[in-house]
């Protein structure tokens, strides 16, 4: 099922601002910060199309990761650094949607 819109511009956001891919430490702070602006269960949408282009490792540490943001605190720096990569690929720091 394609994702929807919304999420659709989203992962071409993440693509932009990784586009050798995530690293596999980034993966907790990115999703904490997507978790911040979207519902569980479209970070989930994201997570799969994400896990689903990349090897199983990589897909593994994606579903760890998703799990791991509600488990415990972030360091503020990790999400300042993956904010910063992500602004610098495009990212909008906001909802796309919310832009109008």
């Amino acid at each position: 099922m394609p994702l929807p819109p919304v999420l659709s511009s989203i992962v071409g956001w993440l693509r932009a601002g990784y586009p050798e891919g995530v690293p596999e430490h980034d993966y907790i702070p990115l999703f904490a910060l997507l978790s911040r602006q979207l519902s569980e269960s479209e970070v989930t949408e994201i997570a799969e199309e994400l896990a689903g282009s990349s090897d199983p490792v990589s897909a593994e540490a994606i579903h760890r990761a998703v799990s791991a943001v509600t488990a415990g605190p972030l360091l503020d720096s990790d999400v300042a650094r993956v904010s910063a990569r992500l602004a610098a690929g495009g990212w909008p720091l906001a909802r796309p949607d919310a832009a109008g």
